[in-house]
């Protein structure tokens, strides 16, 4: 069965959303971010028992946080500077996947890499296996938010979200003795799974599972996420009356092709057939006329002599 395309929406101004995702995709955005926030060492403080950080940016930097889809703005703090707020899979992203922000606390104190995933996974559980599903997918440019009010873990843009609906709704889904008994929790039964792929065909988004394995490393540290492996698996309804639907209507426009090429030969074959009968009654016509006039030219000849 085909999964549904991207439905991407329509511009107030009455721009093409696609041709600008194409002009400017996704991948050139983050990278240009990167560097910006690299060369001004930009720094995110930690605002709560969450995990969640705001980042003080000047306005360019404001706006290519908004092109590529990061955190949410906050009041403005000022005519030249910004105020955003991340998530902690963002904050870490930035940090770790991207190497382009330095994390401190509300005290100003430097918060190293290997702390911050410690901080992080001990305010949530469920963090490592998360992070990795939310870093595997930005890796791939996908633009990726919270799935909480469409029943997901994530939910998946093929660009920013202002310019198409997102196309997969997400379920991390861990595997591996590491994560305990988390390995269960979040599809129990079948009855689960099919609650979400009902919950995420309702809103035309497509279920994606993707199952984190551990393969038999240890996530006390941020070094286990060379070795997690994520596998991908796409799940839709199966409908076979749609299928036979369009069985039959596939059949159906073959056979009215059948049947227009059968049309068609025949009246190349009537025309031919018409022609030749036009060109042996043209033959005889003047075989007739030639026939007169050689009978005409002997009778001449024999009244002469």
């Amino acid at each position: 069965m085909d999964l549904p395309g991207p439905r991407w929406k329509k511009g107030k101004d009455g721009k093409d959303s696609a041709a600008y995702a194409a002009a400017y995709p996704m991948s050139g955005i983050v990278a240009e971010l990167q560097a910006s926030l690299r060369d001004s060492q930009a720094v995110a403080i930690l605002s709560g028992e969450g995990g969640d950080a705001v980042l003080p940016v000047g306005t360019d930097q404001a706006k290519l946080l908004n092109k590529a889809s990061f955190g949410r703005a906050l009041e403005n703090a000022g005519e030249e500077g910004q105020w955003f707020q991340l998530g902690p899979e963002e904050v870490f992203f930035l940090c770790h996947a991207l190497k382009c922000i330095t994390v401190e606390s509300g005290n100003k104190r430097h918060i190293g890499e290997g702390e911050l995933w410690d901080l992080l996974t001990s305010i949530s559980e469920p963090f490592p296996e998360m992070y990795k599903a939310y870093e595997h997918l930005r890796l791939k440019n996908w633009v990726v938010k919270s799935g909480l009010q469409y029943g997901a873990d994530f939910v998946a843009y093929r660009h920013h979200p202002a310019l198409v609906h997102s196309e997969f709704a997400v379920i991390v889904v861990p595997e591996g003795k590491a994560f305990g008994a988390r390995c269960a929790r979040r599809v129990q039964v079948w009855s689960d799974l099919l609650c979400a792929l009902r919950a995420s065909g309702s809103v035309a988004k497509t279920l994606l599972v993707l199952t984190i394995s551990s393969n038999g490393c240890e996530v006390a540290s941020s070094d286990c996420l060379e070795q997690l492996i994520v596998h991908e698996r796409t799940i839709t309804r199966w409908m076979p009356q749609q299928c036979r639907e369009q069985q039959d209507k596939q059949r159906r426009e073959e056979a009215s092709r059948g049947m227009q090429r059968q049309r068609t030969c025949r009246q190349e074959a009537s025309r031919e057939e018409k022609g030749d009968t036009r060109e042996g009654v043209a033959l005889s016509y003047w075989g007739v006329i030639l026939s007169f006039t050689v009978l005409s030219s002997i009778l001449v000849y024999k009244l002469k002599f």
